[in-house]
């Protein structure tokens, strides 16, 4: 048998000669900045834009996703995402691909049916949000998770709360990160060394981060995209000097990046600035709730007051004085709720992510 000769012309690699099939085969024609996927954003703050990522931005994603997470083709990863959102596709998928690990794709998420298939398929990993962790937490099959090496979060925000709740009760200490549609993953816990509660971590090798004085979280680096599809003034609103404005608020503590929230959730009251991630993890932290959301409610006095939507566990009766009275000891006067509202559920995307709007 004949081997054939590989050569490139123009950036396309062709065979040539040998019994491998025609004497020109284009293999691989995509050149690194070739638009790759038009992905939208999830729109929970506004109408949902087109981000293009190239070839480069998804290949950079993947390779340092695996370099950093010890990601192997021996892995095998439970799959319960969306496979129409980055998470599901470019985290999840193509670093599988890359490697050439093995995926167990489930239909939808069901705690029982993530755990019945790490045990069936052996399982060395599992993807999910924040609601996902919460419904494994609940179970009385949690403590299965310490079968995995490595559980990850993200697409939304996991309470210090919920991660040492699942820490106490499966020993397993899930890794939290940080991306965007528009720049795919850019911030991480660390595999070996602590994943600290409440925070997301340090940049992914290649990217680097950069937080204002006024909490403006930057990024930049070979996986953020190219653009908004077809819209160059939201583009250019986007980019400052070469660096992409998240959007998203947030401080450094020892190096890692604890995120505040949405530049456009920001609270102001009294001329104070309110982080309702801030007054979540507190509240979070009261043995009736479930879940809240904090938004801003609009007031003549104070221009905005501290809003929270709650969801109460189930195992009392909601007690407003006694949830401020907790709050109060833990927030300064201008943090705290002003008004608090029960809910049975907070209205959230197909990814977990609550949606403020609908709340206001």
């Amino acid at each position: 048998m004949v081997t054939p000769d590989l050569e490139v012309v123009g950036g396309t690699r062709r065979v040539v000669g040998g019994d491998a099939g025609p004497a020109a085969l284009a293999l691989d024609a995509a050149q690194p900045d070739d638009v790759a996927l038009i992905a939208y954003t999830s729109g929970t703050t506004g109408a949902p834009k087109g981000a293009v990522l190239t070839h480069g931005n998804l290949l950079a994603n993947s390779e340092s996703i695996a370099l950093t997470w010890r990601w192997d083709a021996e892995d095998r990863l439970v799959h319960a995402l969306p496979i129409f959102h980055g998470h599901g596709l470019c985290v999840a998928l193509y670093t599988s691909l890359l490697v050439g690990s093995s995926v167990v794709l489930l239909a939808r998420f069901d705690a029982d049916a993530v755990l019945d298939a790490c045990a069936a398929h052996r399982a060395t990993m599992f993807f999910g949000v924040p609601t996902m962790y919460h419904r494994l937490a609940a179970s009385s099959r949690v403590g299965e998770l310490a079968r995995l090496r490595l559980a990850v979060s993200g697409s939304a925000p996991l309470s210090a709360d919920l991660h040492g709740a699942i820490a106490g009760s499966a020993g397993t200490q899930v890794l939290e990160r940080y991306g965007m549609t528009e720049t795919l993953m850019t911030l991480s816990n660390p595999y070996e060394g602590e994943r600290r509660p409440g925070t997301v971590g340090f940049p992914f090798p290649g990217v680097e981060a950069r937080v204002e004085d006024d909490g403006a979280l930057f990024v930049r680096g070979p996986t953020v995209f190219s653009g908004y599809w077809e819209r160059p003034a939201a583009t250019s609103e986007s980019f400052l000097d070469g660096w992409f404005r998240t959007g998203d608020l947030g401080v450094v503590e020892d190096g890692y990046v604890r995120l505040l929230g949405r530049s456009t959730e920001l609270i102001i009251s009294g001329g104070y600035n309110v982080y309702p991630a801030e007054v979540e993890d507190v509240l979070l932290g009261h043995s009736s709730v479930a879940e809240v959301a904090v938004t801003g409610a609009p007031s003549e006095e104070w221009g905005e007051v501290v809003c929270a939507w709650v969801v109460p566990d189930g195992s009392s009766s909601p007690d407003v004085a006694a949830l401020l009275a907790y709050a109060a000891e833990r927030l300064a006067p201008y943090k705290r709720p002003r008004r608090v509202h029960f809910v049975d559920s907070l209205p959230r995307n197909s990814l977990g992510k609550v949606r403020r709007s609908e709340l206001r």
